[in-house]
């Protein structure tokens, strides 16, 4: 017995194999299997999913609510919105992965904030703005981000107003590998008073000696 393999590509990236037995068709025959197939799939991929009624399961607990959806490729869908608010931000929003209803990611938005892209007084996520801003890029009061932009910034690139502690930093004090500031402690700095391998200047020295021992002290009186 002999077969015919059909190989096709659907509009949605998936692949599929149809089998034919070569003694039940003939060549025109799987032509027009072909394009039968090929129709077929063009008319699904031509059906927008976004237009369709979304059902999500829905799991309330006590402290919010839980949004889930499960696409059929596996990727997944989530967003938990607390009971809580204050002044009608929610105090705990999160996501995960595109919402079907708009084929994009949410901003959460909240008090605390957690998601690919987060909006909050504490926000959390790969691009994250917030009083206290955490992830990989991210702005706010306190970053510490791989690259961080704020008043007082930690991170590889650490843009800070203030102070700027990372690999690359600026602020008016700045600590690092390759910083830029007033007060700069680094391997190669530039600014009024630096502290660096090849030059000590001796403001420089004084002040971060003397902000090194108001951390102690701060350290010392916080484990009493």
């Amino acid at each position: 017995m002999h077969y015919c393999v059909i190989h096709e590509r659907c509009l949605t990236g998936f692949r599929f194999w149809c089998f034919y037995d070569l003694n039940t068709v003939d060549c025109l025959s799987i032509s027009s299997l072909c394009q039968q197939s090929r129709r077929k799939v063009r008319n699904q991929g031509m059906n927008n999913v976004l237009l369709k009624d979304v059902e999500y399961r829905i799991q309330t607990t006590r402290l919010g609510v839980w949004r889930t959806y499960l696409y059929s490729s596996g990727a997944v869908f989530r967003e938990f919105r607390s009971h809580r608010t204050i002044w009608g931000t929610p105090l705990l929003h999160y996501t995960r992965g595109i919402c079907p209803e708009t084929g994009k990611r949410i901003v959460a938005k909240g008090i605390i904030a957690v998601g690919r892209i987060s909006l909050g007084v504490v926000a959390l996520g790969q691009m994250s703005m917030g009083c206290i801003a955490l992830g990989q890029v991210g702005a706010g009061l306190l970053a510490m981000c791989q690259a961080s932009f704020g008043l007082i910034t930690f991170g590889q690139l650490s843009v800070g107003f203030l102070i700027g502690v990372g690999q690359i930093s600026t602020g008016l004090v700045a600590v690092g590998q390759l910083a830029f500031g007033r007060f700069v402690l680094a391997q190669l700095g530039i600014g009024d008073h630096v502290w660096s391998v090849k030059h000590q200047d001796p403001e420089a020295v004084d002040y971060f000696k003397s902000l090194l021992m108001w951390l102690k002290d701060l350290v010392a009186e916080s484990s009493r």
